[in-house]
């Protein structure tokens, strides 16, 4: 665990921090789902840090333009920061349903991961979903080995249908939730 990061809610003029953050993750286990059954497989995916020169789905231009949607729609943006630099970052979107609070946006600079960044920062999200009167927090998870196992973690399990409009937007990716109550 990480001692010295602060957590706090970030104004969406901060969102352009999100730049400061080092995305690069070199996977070797990845997973598809069918029918809310996961399936593991070896993979070979190198994810780019942000591109900075472009307007593509790994460019920062893109990822801000994702984030700010989420803000618009009444999310909150939590940040971790080690002193003055941004190494994690985390959105919620408080109702995606009646219910249903969707996060939305989770990403730990390299050198912070597997520290109980990603957890607090997902900690503070559930409080605020719950405040908001969420029961359950839905997640389009990046089908790393990674990603999917923080979720499992954390207590989210696949889901038999995906939203139609997530999946729509990100058909490769695993579909979870987590009974905010259990």
């Amino acid at each position: 665990m990480v001692n010295n990061i602060t957590y706090r809610s970030m104004e969406p003029s901060e969102i352009d921090r999100m730049r400061e953050i080092d995305r690069t993750e070199t996977v070797r286990i990845g997973y598809s789902c069918e029918a809310a059954q996961l399936e593991r497989m070896s993979v070979d995916w190198e994810i780019p840090n942000f591109l900075l020169e472009d307007t593509g789905e790994h460019s920062l231009a893109h990822q801000i333009d994702f984030c700010r949607g989420h803000l618009n729609a009444g999310g909150r943006m939590i940040g971790a920061f080690d002193g003055h630099q941004m190494v994690g970052i985390g959105v919620l979107r408080p109702e995606l349903r009646p219910g249903l609070a969707q996060l939305a946006y989770l990403q730990i600079s390299k050198g912070y991961r597997r520290q109980g960044v990603a957890s607090r920062l997902a900690e503070k999200l559930f409080q605020y979903a719950t405040a908001t009167g969420a029961d359950r927090v839905y997640v389009s998870a990046t089908p790393s080995g990674s990603a999917v196992g923080f979720y499992l973690r954390q207590g989210f399990n696949p889901v038999e249908q995906p939203l139609p409009e997530l999946s729509a937007l990100e058909p490769e990716d695993i579909h979870m939730v987590k009974d905010l109550h259990a």
